[in-house]
């Protein structure tokens, strides 16, 4: 496997404890629009948050992740497979999947040879989502404190494949019939301490870290606590998805 910026292995216990799962509406939908239901390709699958959901709806599951911290935090199920390989290269045969999905991953591939895999692998008229979430949004207090974290306490550690994320996919290659999307979010009821090991499964704050020797929620900590005023509290994510469809022979 070619070398690759792994920003999440080293942190893979935080990313496996803190990232948010998806809806189920999304992978009821990726199932009712795939052509099939025999085989899900998960690419950049880290460790599992999407994985699971497909392997849920789908009869196989590949789980296609370069990192081999993020595999061995990796999430099981008896329909889900784990691979370490890169979504650039994919070890499939050509024409076996139904869906090829990539969620919080896409911004990290290079996008010339990616989607020649995914041509390949797709079968004809197989589907392509790809997703990403932004910031999350609790209450203006909590907000606040979030946005300065992520522009003015990490903000310069930002990789720049980020700024896909920023623009929701829209700038990203996207090589296929598009499909209509519908506006989809994510929900989950957090206390502090689940948000704070959140912000530092970030790749920038790993970045920070490496960089300083420190931990960056160290400057935002006591108002973040203070903000969040105890208990539980909706955290939500606008969820960006992009759909689309490989050409039939």
């Amino acid at each position: 496997m070619a070398a690759f910026s792994d920003h999440f292995g080293p942190g893979a216990a935080a990313y496996a404890a803190a990232r948010p799962g998806y809806p189920p509406a999304l992978f009821d939908l990726l199932a009712r629009r795939a052509p099939g239901r025999a085989l899900a390709v998960d690419c950049g699958a880290g460790s599992g948050q999407a994985s699971l959901g497909l392997a849920g709806r789908f009869a196989r599951v590949v789980a296609v992740e370069p990192s081999a911290g993020q595999i061995a935090r990796a999430r099981r199920h008896p329909a889900l497979r784990w691979v370490r390989a890169a979504a650039e290269a994919l070890p499939l045969a050509d024409g076996v999947a139904d869906l090829l999905a990539a969620a919080q991953a896409a911004h990290w591939f290079e996008p010339r040879r990616f989607h020649a895999e995914v041509r390949r692998v797709l079968r004809p008229g197989g589907l392509v989502a790809l997703w990403c979430y932004g910031r999350p949004t609790v209450s203006p207090e909590v907000d606040r404190v979030l946005g300065r974290y992520y522009h003015e306490v990490v903000g310069p550690f930002w990789p720049p494949e980020r700024r896909h994320v920023e623009t929701a996919y829209r700038e990203l290659p996207f090589p296929y019939r598009p499909l209509a999307a519908p506006a989809l979010a994510m929900e989950a009821r957090w206390d502090c301490a689940r948000m704070r090991t959140y912000l530092a499964s970030w790749s920038a704050s790993a970045r920070y870290r490496a960089h300083h020797g420190s931990d960056p929620l160290r400057e935002v900590g006591e108002a973040l606590a203070e903000a969040w005023g105890g208990g539980l509290r909706t955290v939500r994510w606008p969820l960006n998805l992009r759909l689309g469809r490989v050409a039939a022979c």
